[in-house]
């Protein structure tokens, strides 16, 4: 099993390039059990059902035309898509990319410390998720 060292990887908010700004991302797919058991059955069974996705993302805060703050204020309550990949290559088995599509943005936290750098930390939450591997 190869081990990923990340050096180059890919973060998109609504089409834009927020890689340079990005320090952190956390992608969460997960599925609702709804259970299925009936008489008879000697455990309880289970089935999935809707997806609950999720992206947080950690940044450095940027107020430059089109970068971080101007990208994020717009998207608050808004549906959008989300992409990620571990390398900047193209999309593969071995780099697949990870969208979430229609997911949204529901708060915009802004964290102001003195004598440190700006951060914002967001999580964009459902939305249908795919990997494109080729």
């Amino acid at each position: 099993m190869t081990t990923v060292f990340l050096s180059s990887p890919v973060v998109t908010v609504n089409s834009v390039d927020l890689t340079d700004q990005c320090t952190s991302a956390t992608f969460s797919q997960s599925v609702d059990a709804l259970e299925k058991t009936v008489f008879g059955n000697v455990a309880r069974l289970y089935t999935g059902g809707l997806q609950t996705n999720e992206l947080v993302l950690e940044m450095f805060l940027d107020y430059d035309a089109g970068d971080v703050w101007a990208t994020l204020n717009g998207l608050v309550g808004v549906a959008t898509t989300v992409k990620v990949k571990a390398d900047a290559g193209a999309a593969s088995a071995t780099n697949p990319e990870l969208t979430l599509t229609g997911t949204m943005l529901a708060s915009l936290p802004q964290n102001f410390a003195l004598g440190e750098l700006q951060t914002v930390s967001v999580t964009f939450q459902g939305g249908a998720y795919t990997a494109v591997t080729a």
